[in-house]
């Protein structure tokens, strides 16, 4: 069995454990479109995930520039031979795609494609996308259009059994994919509204106060002025916490840019703003982290947030401190601040957990540790150490 520099069980092993580490849609989408161009020794490689309206949710490609992709246009539409891979779920294997009868045209700028090898990627009877592949590379001959003499493709039946087999493992792929990102959408709104509640218990608490010493200051305004002007001051003193509050609490409700931004900028961002919405001093260093798996990335954002949290509202901090540094092909997250600290056995016996619980979940569940210094009158440092990809 050969296809092409990398053949035979070693390249499968290979395609399907690369398709095992991702668990974003988008990323095991891309694995799958990389590995089976790779695999078979093709030279255009395009995967599409239909919609319910005759469009693609996404529609992922291989082999094609990033210029190329933007001068092509938007999105195809569920037509032809796609339509046909979609609605029939069936093998299509083509000497010339272009002499087919379900042929419909593509854009001036769509690459030229000619023998080709597409099929379903189906999870019991549904249809998870089409995956197809263009223009076999032949021995001695590079990429060029089909040229047999007795017409065949340049794609075999073994090629068809081989993207056949990959693509079992791709609809196992995708589904776990799926899964874990619902599961993060659900982690998410769990998260939200332990923040909304919170935000309702802490402002409301603000308010009250606020509300009570307004009331004192009215009473005494004719009497004891002086009195009075201190209950304004602690009035404009308390309408500012709960200001604080607000703003720290709309900070951790917007969703994480990670996608966009990375685990670095998000972070910098946050404590920026944190550092502005707060009479303590944050700051954030970053030193040599290198990009980490998505799970990683978002446990080290979450535990930094529970951290800083709880530095914030609780310590008393004049100076909390964000560090972020690479270690082996992993990261250490260090959040210190100068607070009045705990004594962490204390706090244990005493059924109040800071947050500590859910942040040593969060690192055990990416495969990391979590270690908290802390003791009364010294500060607190949690410390969080993450594996690589």
């Amino acid at each position: 069995m050969s296809h092409g520099p990398r053949s035979g069980l070693a390249a499968v092993s290979s395609a399907l454990l690369a398709m095992s580490r991702h668990l974003e849609v988008r990323d095991v989408l891309k694995t799958i479109v990389a590995s089976a161009r790779e695999l078979l020794d093709a030279q255009y490689a395009a995967l599409g995930v239909p919609d319910d309206h005759g469009g693609f949710a996404q529609f992922v490609v291989d082999g094609v520039s990033d210029e190329q992709w933007k001068a092509i246009g938007p999105l195809p539409r569920q037509h032809g031979i796609l339509a046909a891979m979609l609605q029939e779920a069936k093998v299509e294997r083509l000497a010339d795609v272009r002499k087919d009868p379900r042929f419909e045209g593509w854009p001036s700028a769509h690459p030229d494609l000619a023998d080709f090898l597409g099929l379903p990627i189906r999870d019991g009877d549904e249809v998870l996308g089409a995956l197809f592949l263009a223009n076999k590379r032949r021995p001695g001959e590079g990429y060029s259009p089909c040229a047999q003499q007795d017409g065949t493709c340049g794609f075999t039946a073994e090629d068809e059994e081989l993207l056949g087999i990959l693509a079992q493992h791709a609809a196992i792929a995708l589904t776990n994919a799926r899964l874990y990102e619902r599961s993060r959408e659900l982690t998410i709104a769990e998260e939200r509204s332990r923040l909304a509640h919170e935000l309702h218990d802490a402002v409301s608490q603000k308010l009250f106060s606020l509300r009570l010493t307004a009331q004192a200051a009215a009473r005494l305004v004719d009497r004891d002025p002086s009195r009075a002007k201190g209950e304004l001051q602690q009035v404009a003193a308390l309408a500012a916490e709960a200001a604080d509050e607000l703003r720290a609490a709309v900070v951790e409700l917007r969703p994480a840019a990670l996608d966009e931004d990375g685990l670095v900028a998000t972070l910098r961002t946050q404590v920026q703003v944190l550092d502005r919405a707060h009479t303590a001093r944050v700051t954030f260093t970053g030193r040599g982290v290198r990009a980490l798996p998505a799970a990683q990335e978002e446990a080290v954002l979450r535990v930094a947030q529970e951290a800083l949290h709880n530095a914030l509202r609780h310590s008393g901090a004049g100076h909390v401190e964000v560090t972020l540094e690479r270690r082996g092909s992993g990261a250490v997250l260090r959040v210190t601040d100068d607070g009045v600290g705990f004594d962490p056995r204390a706090v244990r016996r005493a059924g109040r957990h800071l947050g500590l619980v859910s942040m040593r979940d969060r690192a055990s569940g990416v495969g990391g540790s979590l270690t908290v210094e802390s003791a009364p009158g010294k500060g607190t440092t949690i410390e969080m150490e993450v594996p690589g990809g």
